[in-house]
């Protein structure tokens, strides 16, 4: 496997796809990337309101479990029990209700309650009572246990109606005000003090810098511009591979110009209900209205500006397209004086519905292209403030091995290197910690566990010296700067090239070469062991798509001529399945690309083959070097190179073919 260049279609046009073996670029930017501000939070409610529902639900339990069984009301009697008591002479006092209930108090002081059936003669009952002297009393029931058996039976729907009023009343305080402010902008407001970014903690980029800076120029003294009879740009969007840092920019622009700043992200203006999203669109521009001059900031605004369905298109999305609707209509109606300025981002441009890009709307587009040499390292002395470096550290030198990185991805190869030098137990980064981020960012991590067999090991030494060999006999190709066969990630090894300069034009001699270098590895298999491995897998699949651009978008090959099948826009995101089944050609020209692609691998593949033979003998001392020390400077390699093949010895020289022997 080898490790290059990560070349940038986007940022050049004619530049060729370089492998990618590291992962994707991710969010950030520039130097610091913080997240946009907003307004001061919202005080947190008092403890004591989390236990109101969980108090009032043990309060009702209690209640049940309290009248169901209300005190200690003695012994239960039955009525033949009760009335044998009586004539016994046991009983002291008797109360009675008009619904049968009896409670009462034996002489020894226990109490009782009993029933009295009221469909039974009691006059037994009674003369009894009176025989025994014992003392009645009569109570009317006051109705109250019929009350509670009611309120007992609605308990439960009481409890369910409690539940779902406390969690609506939750809901309202996340949409910040109930249902009345599902329709209100979701913008984090920074006011006019809050941005403290400046163009100054933007590192590089000073053409970008530069386009913006008439926005600045235009809010700070916008009477400038109607005293000369110019209107200052009303929207400006940034467009750019993920990671450049369009938000700090526009953060930037707010801190330069000393305004409010109301930043809200392209999703947060959709939701289910239609005819939300307008709504808060008029919000946002009411609130910018309120405050200006003032920007309004609109993250991946593609999620609410994509286009729309048009009359031949089957579905849409009606809540999107209203919303866009409103916002085109906002961005056309809001007046020119007021200083309000719409800065929008995103990496996908030919997403976005064309009215949105016409003059008068979006005036500017921005490009935040990957950074350059010069640009990576400010990037690289913009992360590394406030770390210790040590003195083999070069930051130049980095910058020039992290071709195609952007601003997050040199974030994440500064932090790796810090993990690594406190694996180490060490304050201070080093070169070989940055060297080693490096190979994780691009590579994976390096496992110690994945041993391979000793014939294995030969093999990734010897392809991996093909790769080495050609890279240092080509005379367009990028000098070798480390090889190695350890192990990482998904790869076996590794042959890491280090350009000499930024390239932003590649020739036909450069990209032959490229050619070459990755079928290295393949060809010092067949030279060595007279056949081809797996191994070679991610080469071929490399060399195939620069071949394939070179016939197909460059018009480097002769059987095709000067004949160009670009998609025609750059794609942040990467290529669209979509654009290989929609081909601008028929099939039989694509017939003719597959065999133009198969004769420049094939003759690539050959030049390989016969450089390595010539060279035999610098194969197998590059290659037992490897297996022997595992990682190898580029140094190294070119010391072997200038080492003469030695003479074969003369008995074991080979006798020449008869039709080549000279005639007596």
């Amino acid at each position: 496997m080898i490790v290059r260049a990560r070349l940038h279609a986007a940022r050049h046009p004619a530049t060729p796809p370089g492998p990618r073996p590291g992962p994707g670029p991710g969010a950030g930017g520039p130097g610091q990337r913080p997240g946009p501000g907003g307004t001061p939070p919202r005080p947190p409610a008092p403890g004591w309101r989390r236990w109101l529902l969980p108090g009032a639900v043990l309060v009702t339990l209690m209640l049940l479990v309290l009248f169901s069984n209300p005190g200690k009301t003695g012994a239960r009697y039955g009525y033949t029990d009760f009335l044998n008591r009586v004539d016994a002479g046991q009983v002291q006092t008797v109360d009675v209700t008009d619904t049968g209930g009896v409670s009462g108090v034996l002489k020894d002081g226990t109490r009782f309650t009993s029933q009295i059936p009221t469909a039974l003669d009691t006059s037994q009952l009674s003369h009894a009572l009176s025989d025994q002297h014992v003392n009645v009393t009569a109570t009317r029931s006051s109705g109250g246990g019929s009350i509670w058996s009611t309120l007992l039976l609605f308990l439960p729907l009481l409890i369910f109606g409690g539940l779902f009023l406390w969690s609506g009343r939750m809901a309202a305080r996340s949409l910040g005000g109930g249902l009345s402010a599902i329709g209100r902008s979701r913008a984090k407001i920074i006011e006019a003090e809050r941005p403290s970014t400046g163009f100054a903690d933007v590192a590089g980029y000073e053409g970008v810098k530069q386009e913006v800076s008439e926005v600045v120029d235009f809010l700070r003294s916008p009477e400038r511009y109607a005293a000369a009879g110019a209107k200052g740009p009303r929207g400006v969007i940034m467009v750019g591979p993920p990671g450049t840092g369009k938000t700090l920019l526009a953060r930037a622009v707010a801190g330069e110009a000393s305004v409010p700043f109301l930043s809200v992200t392209g999703s947060g203006f959709v939701e289910m209900f239609v005819g939300v999203g307008a709504s808060r669109v008029r919000d946002l521009f009411e609130e910018a209205r309120k405050r200006a001059p003032s920007i309004i900031f609109i993250d991946e605004i593609d999620a609410v500006g994509g286009r729309r369905a048009g009359g031949s298109r089957i579905g849409g999305n009606d809540e999107r397209e209203q919303t866009l609707n409103q916002l085109l209509s906002e961005m056309d109606g809001f007046d020119q004086s007021t200083g309000i300025v719409v800065i929008a981002a995103t990496n996908r441009p030919d997403a976005l519905d064309p009215a949105l890009l016409r003059p008068g709307r979006f005036d500017r587009q921005v490009t935040v292209p990957l950074p350059n040499q010069a640009e990576r390292a400010a990037i690289l002395a913009v992360h590394t403030r406030g770390k210790t470096l040590g003195p083999d550290t070069d930051l130049d030198r980095i910058a020039r091995g992290t071709p195609g990185f952007s601003g997050a991805d040199l974030a994440n190869l500064v932090n790796e290197a810090a993990i690594n030098a406190v694996r180490a137990d060490r304050a201070t980064i080093t070169a070989a910690d940055l060297d080693d981020a490096r190979d994780r960012v691009l590579l994976g991590r390096r496992e110690s566990s994945n041993a391979l067999l000793p014939e294995e090991r030969h093999a990734v030494a010897v392809h991996e010296s093909g790769h080495a060999l050609m890279a240092a006999l080509c005379e367009h190709a990028d000098p070798v700067a480390k090889v190695t066969i350890l192990p990482a990630g998904v790869a076996l090894g590794a042959t890491e090239q280090l350009p000499e300069a930024e390239r932003h034009l590649y020739s036909e001699g450069y990209l032959t070469d490229l050619l070459t270098v990755q079928l290295g590895g393949r060809a010092a298999e067949l030279v060595v062991f007279g056949e081809g491995s797996t191994g070679a897998a991610n080469d071929l699949a490399n060399a195939t798509s620069v071949a394939t651009r070179m016939v197909r978008e460059f018009g480097l090959s002769p059987e095709l001529g000067p004949v160009g099948y670009s998609s025609g826009s750059s794609q942040y995101l990467g290529d669209h399945p979509e654009d290989l089944l929609r081909r601008p050609y028929s099939e039989q020209t694509q017939r003719a690309v597959d065999e133009a692609v198969a004769g420049l691998l094939r003759g690539a593949e050959r030049r390989a083959v016969e450089l390595l033979r010539e060279h035999r003998h610098h194969l197998d001392e590059l290659a037992a070097l490897l297996v022997a020390q595992e990682t190898v400077d580029g140094k190294v390699v070119l010391r072997i190179l200038k080492q003469p093949a030695p003479e074969p010895h003369p008995e074991l020289r080979p006798e020449p073919r008869p039709e080549l022997r000279p005639e007596p």
